[in-house]
């Protein structure tokens, strides 16, 4: 059974930071060519925040370049998301991915597998 587990999730103020976490279950993360994190906003569509490939070259949105950096650790089979000087307009459900083949990073389309999801709220 494939599962991915988020964890980390919670509230901060406006210039915070927090650390998420993407366990991996049922397979090996450094078996797939990307893991990425993906975020949504109520009424928003899911956008990409950061992926990393299992060479450990990393993606970012526009909108969280410079403030988050995506980690992963084999021996865990865990991926990190850092986060720092939190937002308001990064509020949102962030999801875990995966995916086996190649493709864009930002498209969901291309990710088999996902978390359910870990809830960030930014508050001023």
């Amino acid at each position: 059974q494939v599962q991915l587990e988020e964890g980390g999730g919670g509230s901060v103020e406006a210039g915070g930071s927090l650390r998420l976490s993407c366990a991996a279950r049922g397979f090996k993360i450094g078996e797939r060519n990307l893991v990425a994190w993906f975020r949504q906003a109520p009424g928003k569509e899911r956008e990409g925040v950061a992926g990393i490939t299992s060479r450990y070259y990393a993606y970012y949105g526009d909108r969280v370049k410079g403030r988050f950096r995506i980690t992963r650790d084999n021996a865990e089979n865990t991926v990190y998301l850092q986060m720092v000087s939190l937002k308001y307009e990064d509020t949102a459900v962030y999801y875990c991915a995966a995916e086996r083949g190649s493709g864009r990073w930002d498209s969901r389309d291309n990710y088999e597998d996902w978390g359910q999801g870990a809830q960030v709220t930014v508050s001023s």
